[in-house]
């Protein structure tokens, strides 16, 4: 049963330590919330009304149990078993977007080059990020445009596509870490990689935010290579049935859709879910299908690839939760 209430009701912290300020949803489907519209429910959904309640919904939450952020969801399956711990659901609640005035502690922008810095939080929209560039008379942003998720999970996968590569752009990060402290890093600190991101000494933390470096440059040029990328993701990608985006990394020198199509498994199914026959790098719900049909299209689809070509691939998609 789904329940939903206003936390400024209820002092969690108590001894006049401020209260949450956002809202509490508990037993809440996940197929509401991941773009591949199947999977179980989450034993605690949290929508915070900012970033400073998101700081104290942190620190309230006790060390041993599991924090999953989660933007768009598009890259996300929840297994039908459910997940445990909290899910807190940043787009529309972190979605600051401004060009960035401040440069104290920023790194300096090239000395020939026209710059400028945009700064947004982990809960915009990708596309907006790239539209909000374009807008600007700023280039450079423009793939972001093909990416369906949040500038959380496009920093946080190092996401890309025709080229070019989220951080690439990236001259600050902002984190929150699991003691509800936020702190601004360089990239220095990580080591990065094709749609891999790693802190050099880890420890628990989220992106909540980043400032992007962007070129001066002819936006009216920026929007129209915008459209064509759009189009260009409509022509070849199944948007019109729940997908997650590309689920597999492409192996080195090669592509995973060309490898999977290799092995005849473009339109091969497991109940509800089925590997696209537009683009064989996508698994799309037919309608019906359970996370765990996912899941087992998913191991297939690996398992045979490897069989016959002798190339493991790896997973683009993060799953969580238990298996029914």
């Amino acid at each position: 049963m789904r329940h939903n209430y206003r936390m400024s009701e209820i002092d969690m912290a108590g001894g006049g330590v401020p209260v949450l300020r956002g809202h509490f949803l508990y037993n809440e489907p996940m197929k509401k919330h991941v773009s591949w519209r199947a999977g179980g429910a989450a034993q605690r959904v949290y929508i915070p009304a900012d970033l400073e309640d998101l700081t104290w919904l942190i620190r309230s939450v006790p060390l041993h149990e599991d924090i999953h952020m989660v933007g768009l969801g598009s890259n996300l399956l929840v297994r039908d078993g459910g997940v445990t711990g909290v899910v807190i659901l940043l787009h529309g609640v972190l979605k600051k977007l401004a060009i960035e005035g401040r440069t104290h502690g920023l790194p300096p922008a090239p000395a020939d080059v026209d710059t400028a810095l945009v700064y947004a939080q982990a809960g915009v929209a990708s596309p907006k990020l790239a539209r909000f560039a374009a807008n600007h008379d700023l280039v450079g942003g423009e793939f972001w445009a093909g990416i369906p998720g949040t500038v959380g999970g496009a920093v946080a996968m190092n996401a890309g596509c025709y080229g070019s590569e989220t951080w690439d752009k990236l001259v600050q990060v902002q984190t929150l870490d699991r003691g509800g402290q936020v702190n601004e890093r360089l990239p220095d600190e990580y080591v990065t990689g094709y749609r891999h991101v790693a802190l050099k000494h880890p420890h628990p933390e989220w992106f909540i935010g980043g400032w992007f470096r962007l070129v001066r440059g002819d936006g009216a040029a920026a929007r129209e290579t915008i459209k064509a990328l759009l189009k260009k993701r409509i022509d070849t990608q199944p948007l019109n049935m729940p997908n997650a985006g590309s689920v597999f990394r492409n192996p080195p020198g090669d592509y995973a859709a060309r490898l999977i199509e290799s092995c005849g498994l473009k339109g091969f199914r497991i109940g509800g879910a089925q590997v696209s026959i537009k683009h064989a790098n996508f698994i799309v719900n037919l309608g019906n299908a359970t996370a765990t049909d996912i899941e087992r299209l998913i191991e297939h689809v690996e398992d045979t690839v490897e069989a016959r070509t002798n190339v493991r691939l790896i997973r683009e998609v993060r799953i969580i939760g238990e298996r029914q």
